[in-house]
C-alpha cells in the first residue's frame, strides 16, 4: 500500500545552497541564475525552467571564480 497524501513532485533546482549574488554580473556564485530567475523559480513552467537549466553552463564559463569581498579582500587591503 503507498500512500499518497504525502506524494508530491519536487520542483527541479540547480541550487546548491551557495547564495552570493555578484555585485557585478548580478549572478548567483552557486547557480548562476539571476535573483528574478531565483525569486520566480517556482511559478516558472516547466519548460521556461529548463531553458534556464540549459543556459546555465555558459553563465558559469563567464562567472568570475572568486569573491569580491570578504576576509581574503579586507586583509588585502590592509596590506596595500
Amino acid at each position: 500500500m503507498t500512500d499518497t497524501v504525502w506524494r508530491r513532485n519536487e520542483i527541479e533546482s540547480p541550487c546548491i545552497r551557495v547564495c552570493v549574488l555578484n555585485p557585478d554580473t548580478r549572478l548567483c556564485l552557486g547557480c548562476h541564475r539571476t535573483a528574478d530567475e531565483i525569486a520566480g523559480w517556482s511559478r516558472m513552467s516547466p519548460e521556461a525552467r529548463r531553458d534556464i537549466i540549459e543556459a546555465l553552463p555558459e553563465r558559469a564559463k563567464s562567472q568570475p571564480r572568486t569573491r569580491k569581498g570578504g576576509r581574503a579582500a579586507r586583509l588585502a587591503r590592509r596590506t596595500s
